[in-house]
């Protein structure tokens, strides 16, 4: 299992090229590169240059020893207005054609979310369901498998997360069975799950490992969604890796926990990097050789 991590804090602190050195120094496997930059018109990625940049990416990458296995498309995906939605789709067929010239073999793409969830459940399930089909050719043209995501919604009159587009497993089993595509798949976040009242082991069965083909890996409070690395917030890490072990789960572990490097100086996320990589090594070895609640060495062992 590889090892990843997404570069939305290192590329903003250090820009691309650095960054990819950085992971690769730091011990990760596999990058997963965020172009969450596309919805401003500035990013590299809107520029003319942008297939070239791809390309001397995917070449520094290649040189320092790292992969690129996944990213992650600009969001929202839409607005329910124009000129956005018109927009945000161009520039997500773009980041998948991007993606594919790095390597990466899945791009998680958001649904389509912009209808109030409790009002609109049916209508926004059968959005999906064409929106998903309608990113399969290109899919097919640049060979990359597109992931939903679960997602949540903010009710701000009572001030708290609440439900979204696949925020209950029967539902993302549902959406992705709907669209029934090799080219359209899973990606589980781990801390949304969470947030929306769904223990993370129970949603990593029912999807199972046929569905399940990437992850975000982050912890949460329950109320916040942090974005913060494992053990370090309210999440049950023994029970989130012997569920990936049950189902056999053969995707990428990437983390999605990018807050935990904001909380210091820019000149030690380096050094915080090599510490999330110890983290995520620790972690893959309880899914890959899974041990019981009672023999489990304890966090704190992974400073000594």
């Amino acid at each position: 299992m590889r090892l990843v991590t997404q570069t939305r804090q290192l590329a903003e602190s250090f820009g691309d090229e650095e960054c990819i050195r950085i992971l690769a120094k730091a011990g990760f496997d596999a990058i997963d590169w965020t172009f969450f930059d596309m919805v401003s018109s500035q990013s590299i990625w809107n520029q003319p240059g942008w297939k070239e940049h791809a390309q001397e990416l995917k070449a520094l990458g290649d040189h320092c020893g790292i992969a690129f296995s996944q990213a992650h498309a600009p969001f929202p995906s839409s607005k329910g207005e124009e000129p956005f939605d018109t927009v945000i789709r161009e520039s997500i067929l773009r980041s998948m054609e991007a993606a594919s010239i790095l390597g990466a073999r899945n791009i998680i793409v958001h649904p389509l979310q912009h209808l109030t969830y409790s009002k609109c459940k049916a209508q926004l399930f059968e959005a999906n369901i064409a929106f998903y089909r309608s990113l399969i050719p290109a899919c097919q043209e640049y060979g990359i498998r597109v992931c939903a995501e679960n997602m949540w919604q903010y009710d701000s009159k009572r001030g708290y997360i609440v439900d979204s587009v696949c925020s209950q497993p029967e539902e993302f089993c549902a959406l992705l069975d709907a669209v029934d595509s090799p080219w359209i798949t899973g990606c589980l976040d781990i801390g949304h799950c969470a947030l929306t009242g769904i223990d993370p082991a129970d949603f990593i069965r029912a999807l199972g490992a046929r569905r399940l083909q990437a992850l975000h890996v982050h912890d949460v409070d329950y109320r916040h969604d942090n974005h913060t690395l494992p053990y370090l917030q309210s999440l049950d890490w023994n029970c989130v890796t012997t569920a990936l072990a049950e189902i056999h789960y053969t995707g990428d572990f990437t983390f999605e926990a990018d807050c935990f490097l904001t909380s210091f100086p820019i000149d030690l996320q380096p050094e915080a990097s090599v510490f999330m990589a110890k983290i995520g090594r620790y972690l893959i070895s309880r899914i890959e050789q899974p041990i019981s609640s009672a023999a489990a060495v304890e966090p704190n062992s992974l400073t000594g």
